[in-house]
């Protein structure tokens, strides 16, 4: 977990989170049938955010539980979800995923996406162990713009070091191959680790709401005047450099597949 971790609060961004946050490519959740059946199964999704993953999941047949500390992050899955029609197959529950009392053996499969580096990981994998059902799957997953293949996202980074010296995640290439050994150890078992690239296409609005989110900006240390300052700044950026719309944002996909015995 990275040193400045006490200063985020995803929950500050959720409007924005559940507006323009992207969530993963429908080629993941292709991937993700070929290791579990998700109609029909039942789904927690730890650090569920705004629901993304979770009503995805819902939406191929799963019922899904999705859990968060944040209570307004909670409130904008379930709005998402009634929105969607999906509130019958989804619920929601606002909590600390490694101090969860859900029955033992409840779930089939387990999704932690694009969170998994804010959990107590030794905690979170004993609840995990504990609640999911033997031949249950996790999958731990990423989906993280990449700075080092596009420009957008380089200058953008240098944008939020420009109004948070303090930062410490920029540059970031997307790889967690660390995140195996503690599974492993945990009690899991391998099932495969996948890695691909993606491009996102963004509107200038689209990259404005979806940095406002960025554990830098918004969801970090920054008060409101600070972020609408920084937000004044990257659309005088868009508008000079990058003034064509949509524009491509290379991202990566990063995923591990396992299984409890």
């Amino acid at each position: 977990m990275d040193a400045n971790a006490r200063d985020v609060d995803f929950g500050k961004r959720s409007d924005d989170y559940a507006e323009h946050r992207p969530g993963f490519p429908s080629s993941f959740y292709e991937r993700l049938a070929g290791f579990v059946a998700i109609d029909g199964a039942r789904a927690l999704d730890v650090g569920t955010g705004p629901g993304t993953i979770a009503l995805e999941l819902a939406k191929r047949g799963a019922n899904v539980t999705g859990i968060d500390i944040s209570e307004s992050q909670i409130d904008a899955a379930r709005q998402s979800a009634a929105r969607s029609g999906l509130s019958d197959r989804c619920r929601f529950v606002t909590g600390c995923i490694e101090q969860a009392d859900f029955a033992a053996d409840s779930f089939d499969l387990a999704t932690a996406g694009q969170c998994w580096i804010w959990f107590d990981e030794e905690a979170t994998i004993k609840t995990l162990i504990r609640v999911l059902a033997p031949g249950g799957m996790l999958v731990v997953a990423h989906y993280c713009y990449l700075p080092q293949h596009s420009e957008l996202a380089k200058a953008t980074e240098d944008l939020i070091l420009e109004h948070n010296p303090s930062w410490t995640m920029a540059g970031h290439n997307g790889l967690y191959p660390q995140q195996i050994d503690p599974l492993i150890l945990g009690g899991f078992e391998l099932v495969e680790q996948f890695c691909y690239d993606h491009d996102r296409l963004f509107t200038h609005t689209g990259w404005r709401g979806r940095m406002r989110t960025c554990n830098g900006v918004g969801s970090g240390p920054l008060s409101d005047e600070r972020v609408a300052r920084f937000d004044r700044a990257l659309a005088e950026l868009l508008l000079q450099d990058f003034p064509e719309e949509p524009i491509a944002v290379r991202h990566r996909i990063w995923a591990t597949v396992v299984r409890r015995p």
